[in-house]
């Protein structure tokens, strides 16, 4: 079969791009806990320009595309994300749904190979790849005793969770953790324990029945198809079967001529015709590799944005406070307070002494708003007393590391017991984009009241993210607090404007925030001046 290629134009001018670094800001460093994600450290490697495909991979006109046309930042001649992952919606809170890679191909045709290929080459942190063998159905007694003698036909469409794998693959679409299930070959069954995967930027599924579900198929933004010779694929399968999977020779020839060969001929070949790329000889294939890597890379400039430059000049236009917002009452008390840690003259421990006692006004504050109920006490002297008790039978408190662990003692004093989950975003100094480096909350937090604290609110973004994160656990959007010390208008009214449920607490409120992102009349950077790093001359 003769394989041509489509001519793609292409600007010199899309990849040229600039160097980012990772960058700390008021969230300064992890606390060294153990977390359940962490953003991994991508070296920069040199570009490798893609060859000339001489009639070697086929790439059909209809792959998707996104209306966007702002960039990402970019590094080296290719997309770079540094050790953060930036933000996965826009500036009205809105997801930006992960680019999906669907990889189909025969058994053995080396699909993983493909996609940890891809993967080297787009040399992006946040790729999340998904495997189709993780959603075998689970075998009753029956059907294990036919796979113990090599005749159950794991080759069949039957054979596979699609509604499992649709639900899963949704969500890694939409950006939010999932719990794949672990597949044992050698007992044909699932592992007790799963693995947690969370949304990336780019998502590459594979499978030898990647295309055969239609509902499948409208999830996946590039299909690909790997065409391995069949003797290829054969050769590869009893290498693989006898020494990872511990088969017979027998058995795996067996099911081979059985199930393997005829599924493929009459399941998986036919769906080539859906593939957008043909890719013959799989890992082997460097100049395809490469053609799918810029096309991608492609894809995921379309996809970008600048969010905080964006927030911080976001207009009120004279919009009225958002209901959303509660700012304590500004009593004598509250305003000699923030004289206190406004004053750049305050020493340290003055500072933090203040701080903490405005920290618990406001959460006291907080407090009050969640819903209670009317009891009835006795007292010492016998006597009823009518009051109210707090109704909500979980609570936890989320900080943005590093200047909202700073308000952990303050609400450890007024809400006893309480359980802590942290979130370390920091801004990438030459973006000025926010990104996600570490994560770690409590396993039943979509059923808790969460208070998410952050010491300041310039822009918004870096809430609008922790929030997201929150959302993307399943936390209702109506049992999110956000609760800072100072906030700028532009954070309110972008905060509120993407998520008008959730409740915002203050106990201030300033009206402009600088070209860096200061709030003014403001406070400075709180962490730095709470935690003895502002070196100022």
């Amino acid at each position: 079969m003769e394989l041509q290629i489509h001519e793609i134009e292409i600007q010199p001018s899309t990849f040229t791009f600039d160097r980012p670094s990772s960058a700390g800001s008021d969230s300064g460093s992890g606390s060294g806990e153990e977390h359940e994600i962490k953003g991994p450290v991508s070296p920069v490697k040199t570009p490798k320009s893609p060859t000339k495909p001489h009639n070697l991979a086929r790439l059909k006109s209809r792959t998707s595309s996104s209306a966007s046309s702002a960039k990402y930042f970019h590094a080296g001649g290719r997309t770079v994300y540094t050790s953060g992952r930036p933000p996965w919606y826009d500036c009205h809170g809105l997801l930006k749904e992960a680019f999906v890679i669907g990889l189909c191909g025969g058994s053995a045709s080396g699909k993983t190979t493909v996609a940890r290929k891809i993967i080297e080459a787009l040399d992006v942190p946040w790729v999340s790849l998904l495997s189709m063998d993780s959603f075998y159905k689970v075998l009753g007694p029956k059907e294990h005793e036919l796979a113990e003698q090599n005749e159950y036909n794991f080759d069949h469409p039957d054979a596979f969770d699609f509604d499992l794998l649709i639900k899963t693959l949704r969500r890694l679409k939409e950006g939010k953790k999932v719990e794949v299930p672990i597949y044992n070959f050698v007992t044909h069954g699932r592992e007790k324990h799963s693995k947690t995967i969370y949304g990336a930027n780019v998502v590459i599924f594979e499978g030898i029945m990647s295309f055969v579900n239609k509902d499948l198929l409208k999830l996946l933004d590039m299909k690909i198809f790997v065409e391995t010779d069949s003797d290829i694929r054969l050769a590869r399968r009893l290498r693989r079967d006898i020494a990872e999977r511990g088969r017979e020779l027998e058995g795996v020839l067996k099911q081979y001529n059985k199930f393997v060969k005829p599924a493929f001929d009459y399941y998986i070949e036919p769906t080539m015709s859906h593939a957008d790329i043909i890719v013959p000889r799989g890992g082997e294939n460097q100049v395809a590799i490469d053609l799918i890597v810029l096309h991608v890379h492609t894809q995921l400039q379309k996809r970008g944005f600048k969010l905080r430059k964006e927030l911080a000049h976001s207009a009120t236009n004279g919009s009225k406070t958002p209901d959303s917002l509660y700012v304590l009452e500004q009593t004598p008390q509250v305003q000699g307070l923030h004289t206190f840690i406004r004053n750049r003259e305050t020493p340290r421990d003055e500072f933090i002494f203040y701080s903490k006692r405005l920290m618990r006004l406001l959460f006291e504050y907080a407090l009050s708003m969640l819903p209670h109920k009317a009891v009835i006490v006795e007292t010492p002297q016998g006597i009823q007393y009518e009051g109210r008790r707090l109704d909500a039978s979980k609570i936890c408190g989320v900080s943005i590391l590093r200047a909202g662990e700073t308000m952990e003692q303050a609400l450890c004093e007024v809400c006893k017991d309480i359980r802590l989950g942290k979130i370390l975003i920091q801004t990438n100094l030459d973006t000025g984009e926010p990104e996600l480096h570490y994560l770690r909350l409590p396993k039943d937090i979509k059923e808790s009241h969460v208070m998410l604290m952050d010491a300041t609110v310039a822009t918004g973004a870096a809430a609008m993210m922790a929030i997201r994160v929150l959302l993307d656990h399943d936390v209702p959007e109506k049992n999110i607090t956000l609760l800072s010390l100072l906030m700028a208008e532009s954070g309110v009214h972008s905060v509120a404007y993407a998520f008008p449920k959730v409740k915002i607490v203050t106990t201030a409120v300033d009206k402009e925030v600088n070209e860096q992102f200061h709030i003014l009349p403001g406070i400075g950077n709180f962490g730095d001046r709470y935690f003895g790093t502002d070196f100022r001359d």
